[in-house]
């Protein structure tokens, strides 16, 4: 005989005791309501809801099974393996051609499925056995099987608001009837950051008797808790973005802000210092070589001091990244040789660039005819070929009139005109023979 995990309704959870059982009382992702979506008069089909922790993934997915299938089979990554999806698979399938009924599986966190178990849902949702439901905080285009995915419709889900939280605050306080100041409703809502589940966990944690509750009771929680950030999943990279975005956009103030955000959430002030490296590379380069120093320094300052001492040398060169002059052009010169190399490797070395340092290989012609630059007049070997011989120059690196690159160009002009001087004297040579 199957246990009852909780006696009466009122030992369950705050958030199941909260969760709407029509369309009506669902609390946000309005964007998926209206007449161009409408995914509550849609017909039945596969579909992943991606959104951050606590906006309504699972009860949209439960509201959803409930209105068009005859039963939902709720799947969970942590307890169920491959036996136990077929066991469900066959129930599904008894109940199809039975009865003629039709299930939804419902599968929370669906990106904590490795691959071998993604691919079990494949056949049955092709043949209509059941239709899949996932939940995910997890990017779908990286976490779930590409030919899975392609089956199913992605609805992407969004942090609640302010006001719709205090919805269900509200509703919370009817039930309850809980006693809270206006200013404690107001930090309660804005500490909750978008999360109707932390709401509802910090809600549980309030005194609820003889009590009211005031803004002083909501800082006690607050202390041991920080804003809602994964380390691995979304909102971690669209933070890390937004810094990256800013820096590129040479906004100081943002920049910083979004650098202070990270590290509040607990981010790795080490990865930071990496992400800070990488900028130096690919958006300032040569516009500006001592960023690159800049960055490195401040990443050996943390590694000596740690936090929060050496946060500052990270927040001096997210600044000094951020005012430097930009250029991405040694990132676009790297990325436009590659492509030549794996295009043309096989092209061999020409013989006067080649290694020559024994006897045999001086006789077999290596390095015969190598004009030593030292020796040339302004230390440069005009109209000089450093190329495979069949292969075109290409001109990869191409520096913008920002920052030192404005004289990398001119020294580049510069002996662009010795190049264009020493050819055309070498055909006035031809010409005269």
């Amino acid at each position: 005989m199957e246990q009852k995990l909780f006696k009466t309704a009122a030992d369950k959870p705050l958030a199941d005791r909260l969760r709407p059982e029509n369309w009506k009382d669902y609390v946000g992702q309005r964007h998926l309501f209206g007449q161009a979506v409408a995914l509550a008069n849609k017909p039945l089909h596969s579909f992943v809801l991606w959104g951050p922790p606590g906006c309504g993934k699972t009860t949209l997915a439960r509201l959803y099974g409930k209105q068009f299938a005859t039963k939902i089979e709720a799947v969970s990554p942590a307890r169920d393996g491959i036996k136990e999806l077929k066991a469900c698979q066959k129930r599904a399938q008894t109940r199809l051609q039975e009865q003629g009924g039709t299930t939804v599986v419902i599968v929370d966190e669906i990106h904590r499925f490795n691959k071998l178990q993604q691919d079990y849902f494949l056949p049955h949702v092709e043949a209509g056995t059941f239709t899949l439901i996932g939940t995910t905080t997890e990017n779908p285009s990286f976490e779930i099987t590409s030919s899975l995915l392609s089956r199913m419709t992605v609805y992407q889900l969004n942090p609640l608001s302010t006001d719709e939280l205090g919805i269900l605050l509200r509703r919370y306080i009817e039930i309850v009837k809980i006693n809270i100041t206006s200013k404690a409703t107001q930090a309660l809502l804005e500490f909750a950051d978008g999360d109707a589940r932390r709401l509802f966990n910090l809600l549980e944690q309030l005194p609820t008797t003889n009590h009211t509750v005031n803004i002083e009771d909501i800082a006690e929680l607050a202390i041991a808790r920080q804003r809602r950030f994964d380390k691995k999943g979304d909102v971690f990279y669209d933070q890390i973005s937004a810094m990256i975005k800013s820096v590129r956009g040479s906004d100081p103030n943002a920049s910083l802000y979004w650098f202070n955000r990270m590290l509040d959430s607990g981010a790795d002030p080490t990865y930071l210092s990496r992400r800070l490296i990488r900028l130096a590379t690919e958006d300032i380069g040569l516009a500006d070589s001592q960023a690159l120093s800049v960055a490195i320094d401040a990443d050996s300052q943390y590694r000596l001091l740690g936090s929060p001492e050496g946060e500052l040398g990270l927040a001096m060169a997210v600044i000094y990244l951020a005012c430097s002059p930009k250029s991405n052009a040694v990132y676009l010169a790297q990325k436009r040789t590659m492509e030549a190399v794996r295009k043309d490797r096989s092209l061999p070395v020409p013989s006067h660039l080649r290694n020559a340092p024994t006897k045999l290989l001086k006789q077999i012609g290596n390095s015969k005819n190598y004009r030593y630059s030292h020796d040339e007049p302004h230390g440069y070997a005009a109209a000089e070929n450093y190329w495979p011989d069949k292969m075109k120059p290409i001109d990869a690196y191409q520096p913008t009139s920002r920052g030192f690159e404005q004289t990398i160009s001119k020294r580049i002009s510069a002996l662009q005109k010795l190049d264009a001087k020493a050819k055309s004297n070498k055909l006035r040579k031809h010409d005269n023979k």
